[in-house]
């Protein structure tokens, strides 16, 4: 890749407070830790430049991690974890969850999941969940990954076996898709301008307090108040308008960065 590129790699869980799944003494936080340990490590190797919402076993809620990645200025998200049935061992495989099916977060779930396949894992697809908030307050393209069912022996058994594999897997998913990317264009909705940063931070605010995906640009001198980044015009339009109708002074913008 000409252009160093960044991904935030998010270790589902952790510490005390939420272990995830957990199942004859195994828990989710910690094969999440491992995973993404490993994944980001052959993406460091590879010329990406890695942002991990958390390298310890610490807890941050998936609102704090959804900013973190958005202040990162990253140009993909990928959350880690394992699955669980509701009645154990019935649950078998691995899946990718999604915002919306659709653009570059379906391209890296599609991805992502091709190459798990070759693990021997089965490939339950890709599934739509607009209710996380790591993929719904997430500015870039953003994913879950469930890397088979912590509640399924034979599944842990895979993971442990080949969880080089595994990790090489969900990295070459990610470098795939970070070298079909020659632009990235999109669109998002501004809010404000501001030549004081602090002024910028109080809209800011306002916008993740009432729940949106919000975040600050920094172009000509200017602090510009942003908020979504949609490849289809539409779905900007949609949040500039709802933007509007609270009272927000709201801009249309289109961006294209060359790679």
């Amino acid at each position: 890749m000409d252009v160093k590129r960044k991904v935030v790699i998010d270790a589902g869980h952790g510490g005390d407070y939420d272990p995830g799944a957990v199942y004859a003494g195994r828990r989710e936080k910690d094969d999440n830790l491992r995973l993404a340990l490993a994944v980001g490590n052959i993406l460091e190797n590879n010329g990406v430049d890695v942002f991990y919402t958390r390298v310890t076993d610490v807890y941050d809620s998936p609102l704090e991690k959804a900013r973190m990645a958005n202040r990162s200025d990253a140009d993909l998200f990928v959350s880690l974890h394992r699955n669980a049935a509701l009645e154990p061992g019935r649950g078998s495989g691995t899946m990718t969850l999604v915002y919306e099916e659709e653009g570059i977060a379906e391209d890296l779930a599609e991805s992502i999941n091709n190459e798990l396949r070759k693990t021997g894992f089965q490939d339950l697809g890709i599934f739509e969940r607009p209710d996380l908030i790591v993929l719904r307050r997430t500015s870039m393209p953003a994913v879950l990954v469930e890397a088979g069912f912590i509640d399924n022996p034979e599944d842990n058994a895979r993971f442990d076996r080949e969880f080089e594999a595994v990790a090489q897997a969900i990295a070459d998913g990610i470098l795939n898709t970070l070298r079909g990317q020659e632009a990235r264009s999109y669109y998002m909705v501004q809010t404000g301008v501001y030549r004081a940063r602090a002024l910028a931070e109080q809209q800011l605010a306002d916008l993740e307090a009432r729940g949106f995906p919000a975040y600050l640009i920094y172009d000509d001198g200017y602090y510009k108040v942003m908020a979504g980044a949609f490849e289809v015009m539409d779905h900007a339009v949609q949040l500039e308008r709802e933007l509007r109708s609270m009272g927000f002074p709201t801009v249309l913008v289109y961006r294209e960065e060359e790679r």
